[in-house]
């Protein structure tokens, strides 16, 4: 987690894989990113545009912008998806998903630990929060589907020891959490987190998906994972010789 600007940010809608302006069919997979809570945490909202059906990945606050959200597109929503367990991320999952009747998938079960604190953590950051059970944890190399898509699932510890990222291959999209951020990385001195393993993360879990990967971090704008191996301090290619 990371607190940025509070003044509220607008929905930003995303097609991965569209480079120009002439026609072409409609990509399998559309997104937009609403910012929720206090953290402006970048809530996505992930849908395939075969059926129509979607996902939220991170719910963490602000329902009423989501599910707004969902309505001016036109999304059916099936499940909700979390990377970790963090409040801003996942505090009013539990809560959605009972009002919408969804499953929740994710995270990694190592972070039963966060989410069994949720009530008590909402209460420290004045962030309206509920514990939950998920219906499915994640491993390393899990799939998840929405409508027709199929996202892989990779196990990406450090910020927190149960953090997952989803990737949808033939989209070169990549949504990351807290792990990766634009000219930044996630925290590590929160419980249970470890900057090296981290590190070992985003070289070994993130990088091999393509330079051209356009992701979406927890907070702030989105970037490549090309362009950060350039320029991130934290984790370009140039520190690691």
């Amino acid at each position: 987690m990371r607190r940025l600007d509070l003044r509220r940010s607008a929905p930003a809608l995303i097609t991965p894989g569209m480079t120009d302006a002439s026609p072409q069919p409609p990509p399998p997979l559309r997104a937009a990113v609403v910012p929720v809570t206090a953290f402006q945490q970048n809530c996505t909202l992930l849908w395939c545009t075969q059926t129509m059906r979607g996902a939220f990945v991170d719910p963490g606050g602000d329902l009423p912008r989501l599910e707004a959200a969902a309505a001016q597109h036109g999304v059916t929503i099936e499940k909700i998806l979390l990377t970790h367990g963090h409040v801003d991320h996942c505090g009013q999952a539990g809560v959605l998903a009972k009002k919408l009747s969804v499953p929740i998938e994710g995270p990694h079960e190592a972070d039963r630990f966060w989410i069994a604190r949720l009530d008590d953590d909402g209460r420290q950051w004045q962030i309206p929060s509920e514990s939950f059970e998920p219906d499915r944890w994640l491993d390393d190399g899990d799939t998840v589907t929405v409508g027709e898509l199929t996202l892989s699932v990779r196990h990406t510890p450090g910020h927190t020891p149960g953090h997952v990222v989803f990737h949808h291959a033939p989209s070169r999209f990549a949504m990351v959490g807290d792990v990766l951020f634009r000219g930044s990385i996630g925290r590590t001195d929160f419980p249970m987190g470890d900057h090296a393993t981290l590190i070992e993360s985003i070289q070994t879990r993130l990088w091999p998906m393509g330079d051209d990967v356009a992701f979406v971090p927890g907070h702030g704008p989105t970037s490549t994972f090309g362009a950060e191996r350039r320029s991130n301090p934290f984790v370009a290619d140039s520190r690691f010789g």
